[in-house]
């Protein structure tokens, strides 16, 4: 038997067992069937023993960084449907119609222990869907391209390419680069925003109570141009906290708080900010497909300088996961403000992601 798993599947998928996977039964199962490709220790059976050329995906369970990321549906989705369902090899068969569905779960159990240290690394049920603006917890390798356009009023939109890319298991380095456009007395004008460069560690994380923290620090540089309203003409530094926590009906709710402190106030004053994310994962084939997952975000920014009122919006969307391989994924929503709203106008906001950890962008379709 032979399972090709990608690495670091985005979802917030996790299955909830009627009864308790049994390791020690799946250890049997395994022995009978998928020692003969996937060997005793998971690294895969010696090559002289095979009867067939090893893809590149070919999976060595010992390898932590790749394993733990994985989520129990993932490796559950290839056993029962075959590789072809998650884009991986054709050489993996199906195993839905002779195996039950406990004794696929207790092999799932089974092949977690190949990986001896997965304490040092936050487990893949733990990844929750990318939120519009709520920054999630959980350290990530993935490109994102995300764009926020005004709906009425002059015409006004940020698209920023945000690389994210993990080390270590629990770091995660960021580069976001922003792009804007503004129309500026009935002319259009664009250009590069303040880069960010961020730093991402998780502290905490628990698969049995659902919860994970981060803690990231970012610097945006002042690489606008502040007289375009493209940058605040200073060095920013912005750090914040996340908390992310999974409920067992695959509800969950994100919390991220932090603050802007620029290095000159001339411009702009410091502020702080406020966001959360509560959405539902729904998911088709029996909890193994394609994921919906609605959310409303609600946002707060406010400046720290005498007088200020909190802007408060709220930001309803859809994220749908596109390819088979659920490496790639795009979300929807329109953020609305109910406080100030003569100054400040709806935007439509809207992103692809690509979990590059995963496979290529044309790959797992």
């Amino acid at each position: 038997m032979a399972v090709w798993l990608g690495m670091g599947l985005a979802t917030a998928q996790a299955i909830h067992y009627a009864h308790p996977p049994d390791a020690q039964n799946g250890k049997l199962i395994y022995n009978k069937g998928c020692i003969a490709c996937h060997g005793a220790e998971g690294k895969g059976a010696p090559q002289s023993l095979t009867v067939f050329q090893r893809p590149d995906s070919f999976p060595d369970w010992t390898i932590c960084s790749q394993t733990t990321p994985e989520v129990d549906s993932a490796y559950k989705a290839t056993i029962v449907h075959g590789g072809p369902y998650y884009g991986f090899s054709q050489i993996m068969p199906a195993f839905g119609q002779l195996l039950t569905d406990q004794q696929i779960n207790d092999v799932v159990a089974y092949i977690r222990t190949f990986c001896h240290n997965d304490h040092h690394y936050p487990r893949g049920e733990l990844n929750l869907p990318r939120a519009l603006m709520t920054e999630k917890a959980f350290p990530e390798s993935e490109f994102v391209l995300t764009t926020a356009a005004n709906v009425s009023g002059p015409a006004s939109s940020t698209t920023d390419a945000i690389h994210e890319q993990t080390f270590g298991g629990r770091n995660q380095i960021e580069v976001d680069v922003p792009v804007n456009h503004a129309d500026l007395n009935g002319q259009g004008t664009t250009g590069f925003g303040d880069i960010t460069l961020g730093f991402k560690r998780e502290v905490f994380s628990s698969l049995r109570t659902g919860s994970i923290l981060s803690l990231q620090g970012g610097v945006l540089l002042p690489t606008g141009d502040s007289r375009r309203g493209f940058g605040t003409g200073a060095t920013t530094f912005e750090p914040f906290a996340a908390f992310d926590q999974l409920f067992k009906s695959n509800t969950w709710v994100q919390f991220q708080m932090g603050g802007d402190v620029l290095s000159n106030h001339n411009n702009a004053p410091n502020s702080i900010f406020y966001r959360t994310a509560l959405g539902q994962t729904f998911a088709q084939d029996r909890g193994l497909g394609r994921q919906w997952s609605p959310m409303v975000e609600l946002v707060a920014n406010r400046n720290l300088s005498t007088g200020a009122v909190t802007d408060w919006n709220v930001i309803p969307q859809m994220q749908v996961t596109i390819s088979p391989r659920q490496h790639i994924r795009a979300s929807v929503g329109v953020s609305a403000p109910f406080t100030d709203t003569q100054e400040r106008k709806p935007q439509v906001l809207f992103y692809v992601l690509w979990d590059w950890a995963d496979g290529k962008f044309w790959e797992g379709w």
